[in-house]
């Protein structure tokens, strides 16, 4: 069993640390003083600088096929670049992405959305979650009701990230009640803004926050379908458990630059007479993260290799995204312990770590449902224990 990282692997993910320590966190007390005054960490022209500015290192779509000018890397060195990226608390990510459910854009709809948003002329964000169907997505009530050669939308959506900035959203909406949402009874519409949906700011205990979107009576052309009448939820759920490796495997780069934080500041910190790196209590705070990165990293990386190798990824996926996310929200949390009061206060980005991984055990599925889905796949049979390692 080889556990090391071909060389290829190992030079991307070397090219993209030396982009983030070189072009990435130099920024850093900059996006801090910026949040701190409750403004954006980046606009949205210094993220574009940054990412084309990555795209001359070959960075541009990792996910995106390369027929549309992306990278097309497989799952594994997806992983480790967004570990790279977690090592930063700047706002930053590679550019040349879409939703993955946006390549089921037919032709024209392929000019006028996806390849605009690939290019970053456009920013698109995703909506199914609603005020009453978080976890239980198939509860969702906005209705589409067609009318002539168009579509009437009205409803809420909440919780959307990217909400406030996206140009246009794709919405999954309820367009045969009789059928039911799992039954083919919703459709996936593309919307621009200026169809008039609206947004509004929720204020999160995080920087910056999600949107509500409101639609009241807003008419969509018909041609704006993405897939089929009736392929929404089964759109919805692709878009839903794409990211499962990749949130962990940011944890991870965030959990790994705050350790060696709190590993630096023990190594200098001094109280009564001695380092405090010299304490068992200490010792043992940093013994146990280390403990618990190592074993969150080869969750994230298996699940990350089982989507290279055509296996069906939920199971892998739903544990490495559980143990992950509650991986971090300990690490952290000792960082913040091992700094002392320092780690409380806004002088450092422990708080803000501390806020933003708290949310990692919330969205794309919290804690809860993913102790379903695995204990589901045991309890009737789709898996066995210790099966996928067969």
């Amino acid at each position: 069993m080889d556990f090391s990282l071909s060389d290829e692997e190992r030079a991307v993910r070397d090219t993209a640390r030396s982009f983030i320590r070189k072009e990435v966190m130099p920024l850093e007390q900059e996006v801090l003083r910026r949040e701190r005054a409750h403004q954006p960490g980046l606009s949205r022209d210094e993220l574009r600088e940054l990412q084309l500015k990555a795209k001359q290192f070959g960075f541009w779509g990792l996910s995106t096929p390369e027929e549309f000018g992306g990278m097309n890397l497989p799952a594994v060195m997806q992983s480790l670049i967004w570990t790279e990226i977690g090592r930063s608390w700047v706002p930053f990510r590679f550019g040349g992405e879409a939703d993955n459910i946006l390549f089921y854009a037919n032709a024209s709809q392929r000019e006028e959305f996806l390849l605009p948003t690939i290019s970053g002329d456009r920013i698109s964000c995703f909506a199914i979650t609603e005020p009453g169907a978080g976890s239980d997505a198939a509860n969702i009530k906005l209705s589409a009701r067609r009318d002539g050669d168009d579509w009437v939308l009205n409803g809420e959506k909440t919780f959307i990230t990217n909400g406030h900035d996206a140009d246009f959203v794709i919405v999954v909406a309820v367009t045969d009640r009789e059928k039911g949402v799992r039954g083919g009874g919703t459709t996936a519409f593309l919307v621009d803004r200026d169809m008039g949906w609206r947004s509004e700011w929720i204020q999160t205990m995080g920087e910056g926050g999600p949107a509500s979107l409101v639609f009241d009576n807003v008419r969509v052309p018909h041609r704006n379908i993405l897939g089929e009448i009736g392929q929404g939820f089964e759109l919805g759920m692709k878009w839903i458990g794409k990211g499962r490796y990749i949130i962990p495997s940011h944890a991870l780069g965030i959990a790994e630059r705050g350790l060696q934080m709190a590993i630096e500041h023990a190594n200098n910190r001094e109280t009564f007479g001695a380092k405090i790196a010299t304490y068992q209590a200490i010792q043992w705070m940093i013994a146990d993260s280390e403990t618990e990165l190592e074993a969150a990293r080869w969750l994230i990386l298996r699940a990350a290799w089982t989507v290279d190798q055509g296996m069906d990824p939920r199971h892998s996926s739903s544990m490495a995204k559980l143990y992950g996310a509650t991986m971090a929200n300990n690490v952290v949390d000792r960082v913040m312990q091992i700094h002392g009061g320092m780690g409380y206060t806004r002088e450092l980005p422990i708080e803000r770590w501390y806020r933003y991984v708290r949310l990692l055990r919330i969205f794309e599925g919290t804690d809860e449902m993913q102790r379903l889905i695995i204990s589901r796949d045991l309890l009737r049979g789709y898996t066995s224990i210790g099966g996928h390692l067969a």
